[in-house]
């Protein structure tokens, strides 16, 4: 009666009430409940503000009375009504006003303390109802804080853990918690990025931070800041998804006019090249000597003949002036290996010495030329420790050599200039030798990190002692805390800015911004030491921005143990327990509108006190691994067989070399057919690492490039079958300087494709350019592929481009059934499907959003109209199917999906019953039997025509003609299996 009542006569009702409600003994007595179950519906009309203002929140706080056994349904039904009221904020500042939240408190601690048997934990359940909506005001917040309801709230808790009725209780309590404790500014002098660098043509400035002041959000729902967020980053694809049949279809105009693009004929070198004089030296030089072609002998044979000077355009050169101007720091000569057992007494011939140089010796794969330049750098040599542990430990590691690792780090430039290699680095690393599962998830687990975040901010003996500063060089060796983990962090690839002491063992860390910015903090990589063995250390990493990680579903982080290298096991392993990922209190120094930091906490337990350990977010591989790799390959090749070319395709902002390989086979012979064959060969261009902090799309590469430059006979059909042109690091600068995103432009390369600056964003621009360049001499790519890192999502997988996908995803009115399309780019997917153990299948799409118009995917694409371009995305943690179902990936699976990539690309050849042969097929199963490892049967045939033609052609016509072979090779591939499951989660690549 009275809810219908209320309903039409407004106002009224609120007055009519509250004359009832001046007898509140009368309705304590006879339990009317009828009258505050009206209050709690009214509220559902907005008018919890009118009662307020007419001292209905008075009466009702004054029907909650202290614990009894009496009435209880009245009282639980009183607090519910007091809740609905604190909908209305200015109900909120009156109740704080008024006193109402300490005495809230006062009967929260009453009734918990006095109900032994937990008979009113409905009630204690509606009183934390209330605070949760009080909680939702800052002015609620402090209120509730003041008055020691985070204590009370932790201390109830401790006691509700003991008994698992009170779950409901205890995840209320936990939440509200949270959403009081105070924001904590980071410890941070300032939030931009330790490392500046002077942009050409810009002032440096703060355009990325947008200072905000407490008040101006300080009423802000935090809760419901993370739920937009959630909400944002969840959001179906359809309202992203482009639409416009026109924008899908059209090609736009070129960005640079045509006379620009000749500059990069010298990156087709196999065009050029005099194959005919070169075969006539190899036939001289294997008539005068018997030679092996071992594949163990790689660092023995001759370098492949690059004294041949590349011929430059004047408007490259141009460029290249531009971009190595002085405004970069050179690398700093000597570079230096820390002594790492000095201090230790593990190396007694260390003679107490800090640091040390590595060996000056030449090294049996150096020419002279490297050899020359080594000693420009080094200027004199030095006998230290690094060098007898060269001597004395057996270092048998495949395409690694540490002296040439050294000689390509000398040359590299870094901003602050780095004088130091980390060990992992310079000794190289193995996979382990087992599989390494996902870290099983302890129950609760994030909930025991919380309520410790919230024993801290209640504690008063923490130490907060700042044992390392990227800033401070002082702090970077702290002997006069002996009792200290030690940190480092200030060699390349290296992330750490601050390291502080919080517990004996326990230590807040916070990860370095993208240079010349203030965000983009995900990737770590430091050095630890001077721990103590059998101890577990926690390590909370407090500015994490990612909004949620794979660190929650078996992730852990990767460890490198310098005492085990040197025992003969130089391996980065999963290690790690208790690892969680979560929302925490802190914010940015100067109040980033909506930023939220996430903690990324784990423990670690040591197995030796004499050790330095190494911890990353992922398996690190820098860019002067990546120079001194290439220059391995380049001697492990055949040059009789294999023309294998290394040139820059541009400096890098810093300086940088940004290396451009070529890859293909020599002719067998000087005959005009094959030489022709070679001139014509299709194009497959590969990029990687254009977003330095995925360093899983490196070690993809590593595997790509070393099965191209193999004796296999697949990497051999395929080199007689293609040309390879392979970027394989598109952002040096990112990389070499421990960056997770951006370029030192403070920009994402990967969103500049559209119209790439020249001067800031240089890769980008002559990527793009050399890609025209194939466009106007007919030589568009039949493949374009950028590798990249996933954090969110696990196995491996291709994002692609389809105008029928994307107008059928996003229910587009359009009649596909009239549009034509080349169905050839789901092929390479097909194909991985059923040789990678590695790929899913079902995680791929083909949908074109707008938000990634500007995407190397979605430009290559629609600009330069290869059908097939790619991004195919690895993940950080591990796989859910398959074989490999339940594992972590290792550095082992990533390069095998390097080389199950190459192998995928035998389907795009026009003789597949001469390339497909039982001999190759043989060679594609050299481990296990993975073969046959998914199909998808239904549909794949249709998916193959086209895309098997002369891969001159891009239409189907060609198509048709290899369709019965086409069929022969699917059959050969049968196998039916059900689908892994499909994935929702997104990333940003």
């Amino acid at each position: 009666m009275y809810c219908r009542y209320f309903v039409g006569s407004g106002f009224a009702f609120i007055f009519t009430c509250f004359s009832v409600f001046s007898t509140a003994a009368s309705l304590l007595r006879f339990s009317h409940i009828s009258m505050l179950q009206c209050v709690i519906k009214a509220t559902a009309v907005s008018t919890s503000k009118h009662i307020g203002s007419n001292q209905g929140l008075d009466v009702v706080y004054n029907l909650i009375p202290h614990y009894t056994i009496k009435n209880r349904q009245t009282i639980k039904a009183s607090i519910i009504a007091f809740a609905a009221l604190l909908s209305s904020k200015d109900n909120i500042c009156s109740a704080v006003t008024k006193g109402y939240v300490s005495g809230l408190l006062l009967l929260y601690d009453d009734w918990h303390s006095k109900d032994t048997n937990h008979s009113a934990t409905d009630i204690l359940q509606a009183l934390l109802h209330c605070f949760c909506k009080i909680a939702r005001s800052a002015l609620g917040r402090d209120n509730l804080v003041s008055h020691g309801g985070i204590r009370l709230l932790y201390h109830t808790t401790q006691t509700y853990l003991l008994n698992k009725c009170q779950e409901l209780l205890i995840e209320s309590s936990v939440q509200l918690m949270r959403s009081c404790l105070p924001k904590t500014r980071l410890p941070l002098t300032s939030d931009q990025s330790a490392y500046l660098f002077p942009l050409p043509g810009r002032q440096h400035d703060d355009l990325d931070m947008v200072a905000t002041s407490d008040e101006s959000n300080g009423d802000d729902d935090d809760d419901k800041v993370e739920d937009d967020y959630q909400e944002a980053q969840s959001k179906d694809y359809d309202n992203d998804l482009e639409t416009d049949l026109n924008t899908l279809c059209l090609r736009p105009a070129t960005d640079r006019p045509k006379e620009l693009l000749l500059q990069y004929s010298r990156l087709c070198p196999e065009l050029s090249h005099d194959f005919l004089e070169e075969l006539d030296l190899n036939s001289q030089e294997s008539s005068s000597s018997s030679s092996s072609d071992d594949e163990t002998g790689h660092c023995n044979r001759l370098p492949f003949d690059s004294s041949r000077p590349e011929k430059k355009t004047p408007e490259f050169l141009s460029q290249t002036e531009k971009g190595t101007s002085d405004q970069t720091k050179s690398a700093p000569c000597p570079l230096k290996v820390k002594d790492f057992y000095s201090h230790t007494g593990i190396n007694t011939r260390s003679g107490g010495t800090k640091t040390g140089e590595t060996r000056e010796e030449a090294n049996s794969c150096l020419t002279d030329d490297e050899q020359k330049n080594k000693n420009e750098g080094n200027g004199k040599c030095y006998n230290s420790p690094m060098t007898d542990l060269i001597d004395i430990h057996n270092h048998d590691i495949p395409y690694h050599e540490p002296s040439m690792y050294r000689a390509a780090a000398m040359k590299t430039k870094s901003v602050p200039g780095f004088s130091t290699l980390a060990f992992p680095d310079f000794w190289g690393q193995v996979p382990p030798p087992g599989n390494e599962p996902m870290a099983p998830r302890k129950p609760n687990i994030q909930r025991q990190k919380v309520l410790e975040d919230i024993q801290r901010f209640l504690n008063t003996d923490i130490i907060n002692q700042v044992v390392f500063d990227l800033e401070d060089e002082c702090l970077w060796f702290p002997l006069a805390k002996p009792d200290s983990l030690r940190f480092f962090s200030s060699f390349e690839c290296g992330n750490l800015r601050k390291a502080i002491r919080v517990r004996r063992y326990e230590y807040d860390l916070i990860l370095n911004a993208d240079a010349n910015c203030s965000q983009h903090t995900q990737w770590f990589y430091f050095e630890v030491s001077n721990m103590v063995p059998d101890v577990p250390y926690r390590f909370n990493i407090i500015n994490c921005e990612k909004s949620n990680s794979q660190f929650n579903y078996g992730m852990q982080p990767v460890l490198y143990s310098v005492r085990d290298a040197l025992n003969g096991k130089p391996q980065w392993c999963r290690s790690g327990t208790e690892i969680c990922y979560f929302r925490n209190h802190f914010c940015p120094v100067r109040g980033r509108l909506r930023t939220t930091f996430y903690t990324l906490t784990f423990t670690i337990t040591f197995k030796y006190s004499e050790d330095v350990c190494y911890l990353a977010y992922h398996y690190p591989y820098t860019y002067s691994a990546l120079r001194a790799h290439l220059r391995l390959l380049n001697r492990s090749v055949d040059p009789s067989k294999v023309f294998f070319r290394e040139q820059v395709l541009c400096p890098t902002l810093a300086g940088n070399a940004c290396p451009f390989v070529t890859i293909t086979a020599c002719p067998p012979s000087k005959s005009y057919t094959d030489i022709h064959q070679l001139r014509n060969r299709p194009c497959i261009v590969l990029s990687s690492r254009v977003h330095p902090g995925e360093s899983n799309a490196s070690w993809v590469m590593k595997g790509t490039l070393e099965f191209l430059c193999s004796h296999d006979p697949i990497a051999q059909a395929l080199r007689e079958t293609f040309v390879f042109k392979i970027i394989p690091m598109l952002n040096p600068d990112g990389v070499i300087n421990g960056m997770n995103r951006c370029d030192l432009n403070r920009d994402d390369l990967n969103r500049q494709w559209c119209k790439p600056d020249p001067v800031l964003c240089p890769t980008i621009y002559h990527t793009k350019g050399f890609l025209s360049y194939l466009s106007s001499i007919r030589r568009t790519p039949l493949v374009f592929c950028d590798y990249h890192g996933h954090s969110r999502k696990k196995n491996v997988f291709l994002y692609g481009c389809s105008i029928k996908e994307t107008l059928w995803q996003s229910g587009s009115t359009f009649d596909t059934a009239a549009l034509k399309e080349d169905p050839g780019y789901r092929t390479i997917a097909k194909a991985l499907d059923r040789i990678a153990p590695a790929f899913s299948f079902n995680s791929c799409n083909y949908l074109v959003e707008k938000s990634r118009s500007a995407t190397a995917r979605i430009v290559v694409w629609k600009e330069l109209g290869v059908l097939r371009s790619y991004t195919m995305e690895s993940t950080y943690n591990g796989f859910n199917q398959g074989i490999y179902k339940g594992l972590q990936t290792r550095t082992r699976e990533l390069e095998e999906m390097g080389m199950k990539f190459c192998h995928s690309l035998l389907s795009l050849t026009v003789d597949t019953r001469a390339l497909y042969g039982r001999s190759l097929i043989n060679h594609m199963n050299p481990g296990h039997n993975v073969l046959d490892h998914k199909s998808h049967k239904q549909g794949f045939e249709l998916d193959l025509k086209g895309c098997m033609a002369n891969t001159c052609a891009e239409d189907g016509a060609e198509g048709q003609r290899t369709e019965n072979k086409t069929a022969r090779w699917c059959h050969s591939f049968t196998t039916v299996k059900s689908p892994a499951p499909s994935s929702n989660n997104t990333d940003v690549y």
